[in-house]
């Protein structure tokens, strides 16, 4: 089901009775790599994890050794404790499991999850037949990374009935900043709304990514403080004046001596801050300018709509267009497209904010 972080742990630490199995999934990792580590640590006593607690990946074993491994009964605690990292990079073949089928089939009898023989993702059909009855003393919890198990599936039906499936998307780029200060002041701080987009525009919306960013400024400050620029620089290493913030601020404002003190540190740190990544920033803010040109409501706070009545004093959407057109033009550059490789990332970069701020 789809559901957050925080109900989720709720749910967790509220639970009676452990499920066969816990499906960890979504769009990204945040919820997986939380609601794994409660897993991991909360099912068995940390006394028993070496000897009834497996962890295992996708890439390096099967499904049938999962459930083999389930099927095990416990050594010392109440549970045997499966956990599947990158469940994704299972294997979806079983020779062995499609090989029964056929057998079965010849002999009349159906399959216990109605799977074809020839199924293409036995494995998971194989995941379906142990859970039709599961070992009773036991839990597997799998992460499902980047990916999505298809819910018409008969393994997805079969966790969704025998376990819990937990779900949740990305969030959305205008939900980020305020997520950041909901995080910080969970955590006894605050952050100032500026600090907390440079934090955005530099690392993107991978929360995993944000919070262990976040985490390293929060151990180093006193509880209690306000995240400014100044720890975001000291303690993540971004760069309150050179970042792709500040850029996109200075070809705002038609500041070419800024823009070319920028682009100077990005082409002497090119590693820091690739063009790849600038790229699809600045498109993005030029498509939010230009909906704020038309709709003046669609800003999402009203720090962002007074810094979008400045740009808009100075870039029409016809003008904005033109500068889209650039973006594309240097986002095919820098991919190969009609460069053979002699035109270097930071001439690109450094072309593509002269014909913007010159439009």
């Amino acid at each position: 089901m789809e559901t957050t972080v925080e109900k989720a742990l709720a749910e967790l630490k509220a639970t009676q009775e452990w499920k066969p199995i816990y499906f960890l999934t979504g769009d990204e990792t945040y919820l997986i790599d939380v609601l794994c580590d409660y897993l991991e640590n909360n099912i068995i006593d940390e006394t028993f994890r070496d000897f009834d607690q497996k962890i295992v990946y996708g890439r390096d074993t099967t499904m049938a050794d999962v459930i083999s491994m389930a099927k095990q009964l416990p050594m010392l605690s109440p549970r045997r404790v499966v956990i599947v990292k990158e469940a994704q990079d299972l294997p979806s073949n079983d020779p062995q499991w499609v090989n029964a089928m056929k057998q079965n089939d010849m002999k009349g009898k159906k399959s216990d999850n109605g799977a074809a023989p020839d199924s293409k993702n036995a494995a998971w059909d194989r995941l379906a037949h142990y859970l039709a009855a599961p070992a009773p003393m036991a839990t597997i919890v799998m992460c499902y990374r980047y990916k999505k198990l298809d819910k018409r599936t008969t393994a997805y039906k079969a966790i969704e009935k025998a376990g819990i499936i937990y779900e949740q998307k990305q969030l959305f780029d205008n939900q980020l900043v305020p997520w950041i200060a909901t995080y910080v002041k969970g955590k006894g701080s605050s952050i100032t709304e500026k600090s907390a987009r440079l934090i955005t525009e530099t690392i993107g919306n991978d929360r995993s990514k944000l919070v262990h960013e976040l985490d390293k400024v929060l151990i180093a400050l006193p509880q209690g403080s306000v995240i400014n620029d100044a720890a975001v620089e000291k303690y993540m290493g971004i760069s309150k004046e050179y970042n792709v913030f500040e850029l996109q601020n200075a070809i705002g404002r038609r500041d070419t001596v800024k823009c070319s003190r920028i682009i100077n540190h990005i082409s002497r740190n090119p590693k820091d801050m690739p063009i790849q990544m600038i790229i699809p920033v600045l498109y993005k803010y030029m498509l939010n300018v230009m909906m704020f040109i038309q709709d003046p409501s669609s800003a999402k706070s009203p720090y962002q709509a007074h810094a979008y009545e400045e740009v808009a004093q100075r870039y029409t959407l016809s003008k904005l267009a033109l500068c889209i057109g650039y973006l594309h033009e240097a986002d095919l550059l820098s991919k190969g497209v009609r460069n053979t490789g002699t035109i270097t990332d930071g001439e690109i970069l450094k072309e593509l904010v002269f014909k913007i701020t010159h439009t």
